[in-house]
């Protein structure tokens, strides 16, 4: 009987057939019963007969009629994905015509890595860096054939450096420390993040200065170059000696051994995964195991991953905190550049210029903020940090929304320049020096910069959740809001958004206890060879999940907002906040009354994730960046650069 593999979301379904002249639809329909099935909330679709969907095969990703037999278009065991309609495709396949990006080993960023996870380019050295690998190669060829003894090249590792070993058993020196060290435990990494972790491995090898072949190098980039991605678990790694356990599961797969995974093969031994893409399993000389898995290369990538992701949240949580400020008839005062400009943090003083842009002004005016202008109730929830005594009562609020804020943007730009340093950077050992003719021991395989960096990361990015859950708060608790109550009418009969704001409490709760540094911790291992470690795997690990709560905090901020703005029309927001409220309205509609909530929170998620919050605010704040700068004293050169303006400057209302 025929079988097919179907990619749905994030999960891959197994689908037999029994009729092979069944339409393409059937197969589509089969595979998402069987999604739906797997799930409490039926993945959000409430009719599978009325889903409308694409299928694409995985192997050249042509895209298929629903309406051909699957005889006609499949064969046996093939891999499909299958693309809910409002669904973006899974990164998890590389573009039908991937641009090139050559590597040296020097100028690789951490969104250059981001786009070879999901498969924006393949990969090519450039010919200096294939010169320097051979030069490097070469000096250790020499090592080999004078019979020195080397720390890694011709001796054992660890404990055992001071174990010569034969010539004759130097291959399987290599070969044992790949299998050995293949000891990590848990989920494999996704396949995004394993064409990430083996690109970035690429680039550290193109430096010239791990001791690698050229033949060897190549041989990993035409494994990339075809998404042959070894089973990397998750766990494992201290981050000491370089991401061991995660590095050595990436070689184990290279050679041939262990599970690999491609778009055409999917799950398989990686021998027959590497025949399949007529690939021959990497060869080990000399060292070159060693240069294979000492590194920091899982907790670099992995904070790639998390920098990229935390930059875009920060600019967008910027946008979501606007439009609630707006909703809840906050005040524009707290932004006014002279403020700012007399503490100017550079991350200060950019959040602030980003509030003032999407908030009420002369170019783009609120009609919700001109409502409450002249406001004289003091005790009014409406009157925040507008009128009297609430101005003190309430306005820490959103009178250090902009420092808050700021400290996560500065916070993320030194984690990322961090990233980007070690994204390019030779880190196993020894180190090979051709140039001198020698190879020098040094400990550049510890993790502790980007350990520590990624701590701070997941630091400063959980204040972007934890002050939008009280921006939540606001917005639901009526005393504070004179919105209905949890933003739903016939309250008592509906709930609204009582239950989401508990989840967002959660997350926020559960932040705290995920922002703990593991870099502050240490355990000898090696038979105390490797007596301090970084931990920097766990680092990178948590980091990403806290960012994923603060998007999803984010995401139910975004929703309460634009709850909130039904309840206040036929009053409308500034013009680039209202785009922002029509994008939301396009994946979620106003909530009426209670209904399934888990949809709409993911499909928000989705937009934040894809960053289209952010594209549709933008060019209004680029304009005013350039058109619309008030008229103030300079702030300090280590504020952000902005564009010269474009027109004679207009001075920001701000009363």
């Amino acid at each position: 009987m025929p079988r097919f593999t179907v990619h749905i979301r994030d999960e891959w379904l197994a689908v037999p057939c029994r009729d092979a002249s069944y339409p393409i639809r059937w197969l589509g329909e089969q595979a998402l019963k069987r999604y739906v099935k797997n799930k409490p909330d039926n993945g959000g679709i409430e009719a599978v007969e009325e889903t409308r969907f694409v299928v694409r095969r995985c192997q050249g990703l042509g895209l298929l009629d629903v309406d051909d037999t699957i005889e006609d278009v499949l064969e046996d065991n093939d891999f499909v994905e299958l693309a809910i309609e409002g669904d973006t495709m899974s990164p998890d396949f590389i573009p039908c015509e991937p641009g090139i990006l050559f590597m040296d080993g020097n100028n690789l960023t951490s969104a250059d890595l981001v786009n070879l996870g999901k498969g924006v380019y393949k990969i090519k050295l450039t010919p200096e860096a294939e010169r320097k690998v051979v030069q490097s190669r070469e000096l250790l060829d020499t090592i080999v054939k004078e019979n020195k003894v080397v720390y890694g090249i011709t001796t054992g590792f660890g404990k055992f450096a001071r174990t010569v070993i034969p010539v004759s058993k130097l291959k399987e020196l290599q070969e044992n420390l790949v299998r050995s060290h293949s000891a990590g435990v848990g989920n494999p990494l996704s396949p995004e993040r394993t064409r990430m972790l083996l690109a970035l491995r690429i680039n550290v090898l193109a430096k010239g200065h791990s001791g690698v072949s050229l033949e060897t190098l190549h041989a990993m980039i035409e494994a990339f170059n075809a998404s042959c991605l070894s089973f990397v678990p998750e766990k494992g790694t201290v981050g000491a000696s370089g991401d061991l356990a995660p590095l050595s599961h990436l070689a184990l797969g290279l050679m041939g051994e262990g599970k690999m995974w491609s778009p055409k093969s999917g799950w398989a031994d990686a021998k027959y995964v590497l025949e399949a893409h007529g690939l021959k399993p990497i060869v080990l000389k000399p060292k070159e195991g060693l240069a294979l898995i000492n590194g920091t290369q899982m907790i670099t990538s992995l904070g790639a991953e998390a920098v990229e992701r935390a930059l875009a949240i920060a600019q967008q949580a910027d946008i979501i905190a606007a439009l609630t400020l707006d909703l809840l008839k906050g005040t524009t005062k707290a932004f006014d550049s002279d403020i700012h400009a007399l503490r100017p943090h550079a991350g200060q003083v950019e959040v602030a210029l980003r509030f003032r842009s999407l908030l009420d002004s002369d170019h783009h005016p609120s009609q919700i903020a001109e409502s409450h202008r002249f406001c004289d109730r003091v005790q009014d929830a409406y009157t925040l940090m507008l009128c009297g005594e609430r101005e003190n009562s309430c306005g820490l609020l959103w009178s250090c929304s902009g420092l808050v804020h700021g400290i996560a943007n500065d916070t993320i730009k030194f984690v990322q320049n961090i990233i980007n340093t070690e994204i390019n950077s030779a880190t196993d050992n020894p180190m090979v020096f051709a140039e001198r003719g020698e190879t020098i021991s040094g400990g550049n395989f510890h993790g502790e910069y980007p350990a520590k960096a990624l701590d701070f990361l997941a630091i400063a990015v959980h204040e972007l959740a934890s002050i939008s859950e009280r921006r939540i708060e606001r917005l639901c608790n009526p005393a504070l809001s004179e919105l209905p109550a949890f933003l739903v009418n016939e309250g008592g009969l509906n709930s609204g958004f009582m239950i989401a704001h508990c989840t967002a409490a959660a997350l926020v709760s559960e932040n705290k206890v995920l922002c703990h540094p593991s870099s502050v911790d240490s355990l000898s291992t090696s038979a105390a060879t490797e007596d301090h470690v970084s931990m920097g795997g766990w680092a990178a690990r948590k980091a990403l999940r806290v960012i994923e709560h603060v998007e999803q905090v984010l995401a139910i901020e975004l929703l309460a907002a634009c709850q909130g703005i039904e309840f206040l029309r036929p009053l409308r927001t500034t013009t680039p906040l209202e785009k922002v409220y029509e994008l939301v309205r396009s994946v979620v509609r106003p909530w009426i009354k209670d209904r399934f909530m888990s949809p709409d929170i993911e499909a928000v998620h989705r937009l934040l994730l894809d960053k289209k919050v952010w594209s549709v605010a933008k060019p209004y704040i680029d304009k005013y960046q350039t058109e619309y700068i008030p008229e103030s004293r300079p702030v300090s050169p280590t504020a952000f650069s902005l564009d010269p303006p474009a027109s004679p400057r207009k001075r920001l209302r701000h009363e």
